[in-house]
C-alpha cells in the first residue's frame, strides 16, 4: 500500500524514470549505528557541495538516533514540503530497498505528515560507476598487494582468488527480491539481489587490468536469524576452507555489498575472514569500501540531480545490463512477505501497469 495522497505515478514514463522535481531537501536515510554525528555530517556536506546543489540535507536512521520519523518531522517543521531520500544500500531486495521504502512510508504515518510533506527516493545505485569505480581501483590495488606477497614469500604466479561478499539474506527474501513478471515469477530467475551482485562483480572485474582468468567468487557474511531458515550461501569463511583446499594461496576480499566500514565489515572480514586466512596460509587483501571516495561522494551528487530540476542531468549511467533502476518500484517488487505496510516509492498494485524490467 502506498502512504502518499500524492500519485506515485505522476510523472513516470514507461521505462519507469520520474521527471525532474523542485526538491527543498534531502534526506539521507541509513540502517543506523552507535556513531557520533561528528562522523557523519562532513559526509553529508560533501555530498551536496558542487554543482550548484543548494539543498539542505537532513540525516535519519532506522535503528539508532536521529530516527527517521523525527528527522521528517524536523524537515516539515524547518518548512519542506518536497524531499528527496538517499538510503545506504545499493541493492534490491526486502531490507536494502523495500524496508527504507517502508520505514519513510511509516514515519509519515507516524507523524501525521501523509499528504503535506512528498517524499521521493532516488534508484539503487549497484550498478552506478560512481559505486563502481572505488571498487575497480581497490581490487586493481588489492591484486597487486596480494601478488607482491606471494612472489616475496616465494610463491609467484600462484593462484589467486577474488571474493565479492555481501550480506546474506534469507532465502525467501532472495527470491522475491526485485519486480514480478507478468506470471507473477521473478524477473531475474536468482532474484534481483543475486543478479545484481553477479552482474556489478563482473562490471568491476572488466575494468580491472590483469584480472582476466582470475577467479572470482561471491560469498556472503553477517548471517543471523534462526539456524533452520535457509540463507544465501556460501558463508566466506567456509568458502576461504574450499578455495585452501583447492589450492589457492592469495585472495582479494571486495565489500561489494557495502557502502562503508561499518561494525560487520570490520568484524565478519576484518576480523574472522582474515584470521581464517591466516590460519590456512593465505595470503589476504581486503579492498576498501566506497565510503567518502570522491568519485562515490560524486555519483550520489549525480543520483540527486537526475532527480532534481535546477541541476538536472539527463544521462543516468549504468554499468551492468539490468540498470538503470527504477526510481518508482513496480508492484510486489521486493515483497515483504511478513505483511504488507505503508511504503513510499512504489506503484501500488493495483494502480496503473506494470513498468517494463529496466534494462530491456
Amino acid at each position: 500500500m502506498t502512504t502518499q495522497a500524492f500519485n506515485p505515478l505522476d510523472g513516470v514514463d514507461e521505462t519507469g524514470r520520474m521527471a525532474p522535481k523542485d526538491y527543498d531537501a534531502v534526506v539521507l536515510a541509513s540502517f543506523g549505528g552507535p556513531e557520533g554525528q561528528d562522523d557523519v555530517i562532513p559526509f553529508l556536506r560533501n555530498v551536496t557541495r558542487g554543482r550548484g546543489i543548494d539543498l539542505p540535507v537532513y540525516w535519519g536512521n532506522r535503528n539508532w538516533a536521529p530516527f527517521i520519523a523525527d528527522t521528517l518531522q524536523e524537515a516539515y517543521d524547518a518548512g519542506h514540503r518536497r524531499v528527496l531520500a538517499v538510503t545506504t544500500s545499493a541493492y534490491s531486495c526486502y531490507s536494502s530497498c523495500r524496508q527504507y521504502r517502508e520505514d519513510l512510508g511509516m514515519a509519515l504515518v507516524k507523524t501525521g505528515l501523509e499528504g503535506k510533506l512528498e517524499v521521493d527516493k532516488v534508484r539503487q545505485y549497484f550498478d552506478h560507476p560512481g559505486f563502481v569505480e572505488p571498487f575497480v581501483e581497490g581490487v586493481t590495488a588489492g591484486l597487486g598487494t596480494v601478488r607482491a606477497a606471494l612472489e616475496a614469500r616465494g610463491e609467484a604466479g600462484a593462484p589467486v582468488h577474488i571474493m565479492f561478499a555481501t550480506h546474506s539474506i534469507p532465502m525467501g527474501d532472495a527470491e522475491a527480491a526485485g519486480p514480478r513478471a507478468s506470471g507473477g515469477g521473478p524477473v531475474h530467475e536468482e532474484g534481483a539481489y543475486v543478479a545484481q551482485h553477479l552482474a556489478t562483480a563482473q562490471a568491476v572485474l572488466d575494468r580491472v587490468p590483469g584480472a582476466a582468468g582470475v577467479e572470482w567468487s561471491l560469498v556472503y557474511q553477517s548471517r543471523s536469524g534462526a539456524p533452520h531458515i535457509p540463507w544465501l550461501e556460501p558463508d566466506i569463511s567456509d568458502a576461504l576452507r574450499e578455495r585452501a583446499g583447492t589450492g589457492t594461496r592469495g585472495v582479494v576480499i571486495v565489500p561489494l555489498g557495502f557502502v562503508s566500514d561499518h561494525m560487520e565489515v570490520a568484524w565478519d572480514l576484518d576480523t574472522e575472514a582474515l584470521d581464517t586466512c591466516g590460519e590456512l596460509g593465505i595470503v589476504a587483501d581486503r579492498v576498501p569500501t566506497p565510503g567518502t571516495h570522491e568519485k562515490f561522494v560524486a555519483g550520489l551528487v549525480d543520483l540527486i540531480s537526475e532527480r532534481t530540476i535546477g541541476n538536472n542531468i539527463a544521462e543516468r549511467p549504468s554499468t551492468t545490463a539490468l540498470g538503470p533502476w527504477y526510481d518508482v518500484c513496480r508492484p510486489n517488487c521486493c515483497a515483504n512477505r511478513r505483511g504488507e505496510k505503508p511504503t513510499i516509492a512504489a506503484v501500488d498494485a493495483t494502480v496503473g501497469t506494470p513498468l517494463p524490467n529496466p534494462g530491456s
